[in-house]
Order: C-alpha cells, then structure tokens, then sequence
C-alpha cells in the first residue's frame, strides 16, 4: 500500500458484481473516459483493496476500487472558522444550508468571510486534502442548499446533470401580491442586455428560461410560493416574478426594500439528482430560515 495517499479522501466505488475488470468499472460504472482512465493507470492512481492495480485485473463482490486524484490537496482559500449547517455528506461530496448575508466564495469586499472559507477550515479539521469545487452557488441574500464535490470526477458529474437540467431543483419564494392561479409555468428569455449590469430582464435575445410554480398560501398580499427550476440562469426566479408583477419581497434589485425582511425573500429549499458513485436518486432538503419562519408566522 502507499504511505503517501489518504485513502479516506480518494474516490472509493464497492464492486457489486463479479467478475468485470477495473478497467469495465471505470467505464461503465463511473463513467470516466477512456483518456482519463490510461492517464490514471500510467500513474498508478487506481488501487484494488488498498493496492495499485492494472485495468486489466479482474474484480469481484465487495471489492473496493479507489481513485486518487493528485491536485486535491492544492487550494487557494484560508481556512476561518465559520459554523457549517451540513445537510449531508460521504466520500464525495459535502452539502451545506448556506445561511443569508453569507458569499459563496471570496470577492474584493468579502475576503475571507465566505462559505467557501469555512468548508476549507472544515476540511483542514477532518483532514480532508480536496480542493473546494462548488457544484452550485447561491446569491449572498439567497439561502439554501450548496453542494460541495470533494474531487473533479464528482464536479465534471454533477455540473454535467446541472447542465442539462436532470436536477431537480425547488425554491421557496414570498412574492408580493396575491397570485390567484393555483399553479402555472413561466417560460420567458432572460438576458443581460448590458454586459457592465447586475440586472437581468426579459427579452427575445436571451436563453431559454422555464420556472413552474405553485401556491402554498396566500396571505397578507403576499403570496408563498414553492418554485421549480426546468432552468438554470442567473437570478432566474427573481426575474421571472419580476416579470409577472409579483416580485420577491425584499428584493432590493428588483423590487424595493421591506420592513418585513432585510433581503429577498428565497431559499433553495430541495435537491434531488444521481449520486454518481452509488447511482441512486438522493434528496436534499433545507428547512426554511428564522427569517422566512417569523413572515409565515405572523
């Protein structure tokens, strides 16, 4: 075995059915390419049971594949010690509920205080030598669900299922107005019509944009809605409603600031995809904020 590899923070896959060779596991089973998986043999990143093992070997039941991939442990965030809400998380991949008021990663006037940030501290107290790959992100005054890939392989897999919109993706919403259909899809174009603005708009010369929606209740002119993403553009969900005069409440871009919360009103509140080591359907769910829990309350 090799002293210098953790395997505690490789890419691990259990065999489960006999007689296939690493090199059918790799393909089929994980999907890596055939260029990828001569590289990694040419450098001895693939272990059977602990061991460097050819593609060519033979495996069975029970059986433990692992895959090192060499840059994990080089990454350019400080550590700083930020409580992390964590939702879930195994070999390859750590999930958080990002609270409001927190950046995904560092920028000129968050430095160091981002999400980002804490997951390295986190990382660095487990010992876990992976660079920090955001799968997802979520605007600063957005909370919710963000998922972690803890190696490229887990990143190049699940960026892939969001590229082509086989995630599953549910947002909460409280929009201003009482939206009196039940239910309905809003399938707009957005784009950004000046490449120096924040905003987005709806327009002809933009990408595809499918949002569907549905009315959990309805109080106080206000409407609360659960949102499912078809799409995935920037602020989609706040530009659509934009759009169907039912703007997210406090939403200071799109709408105007309220008394009743001191950002816009959205949580990503629900994931749901293929995990690419087990190939099972998993779910992830965020409960909503304090701040969304004190409007629905009161």
């Amino acid at each position: 075995m090799s002293d210098n590899i953790d395997f505690d923070n490789c890419l691990n896959y259990t065999i489960q059915e006999n007689d296939k060779s690493v090199k059918e596991i790799l393909l089929d089973e994980l999907n890596f390419s055939r260029r990828l998986t001569v590289k990694l043999e040419e450098n001895k990143k693939v272990f059977l049971n602990g061991k460097p093992v050819r593609l060519k070997k033979r495996v069975y039941i029970d059986d433990v594949i692992t895959v090192y991939f060499e840059d994990e442990q080089k990454d350019e965030y400080d550590p700083v010690e930020i409580p992390l809400n964590i939702l879930y998380e195994d070999d390859s991949m750590l999930i958080v509920d990002k609270p409001p008021f927190m950046v995904v990663h560092p920028t000129k006037s968050h430095f160091n205080d981002t999400l980002a940030n804490g997951v390295r501290f986190y990382y660095d107290s487990k010992n876990i030598k992976s660079k920090i790959r955001l799968v997802n992100r979520l605007d600063m005054n957005t909370s919710g669900i963000v998922i972690i890939a803890k190696n490229s392989f887990i990143h190049n897999e699940l960026s892939k299922q969001m590229k082509e919109n086989t995630v599953e993706k549910y947002y909460y919403a409280i929009a201003e107005g009482t939206i009196i259909q039940d239910s309905g899809t809003i399938n707009a174009p957005i784009a950004r019509l000046n490449e120096d603005d924040i905003m987005r708009v709806v327009d002809s010369s933009g990408k595809e944009c499918i949002t569907h929606y549905e009315v959990i209740d309805r109080f106080n002119d206000m409407t609360l809605l659960r949102l499912k993403l078809e799409t995935g553009r920037t602020h989609q969900i706040r530009v659509h409603l934009k759009h169907i005069r039912h703007p997210i409440i406090g939403d200071t871009l799109y709408n105007k600031e309220s008394s009743l919360i001191n950002r816009q009103a959205l949580h990503c509140s629900e994931m749901s995809f293929i995990h690419p080591i087990t190939k099972k359907w998993i779910k992830i769910e965020a409960d909503f904020p304090e701040d969304f829990k004190r409007i629905i309350k009161n």
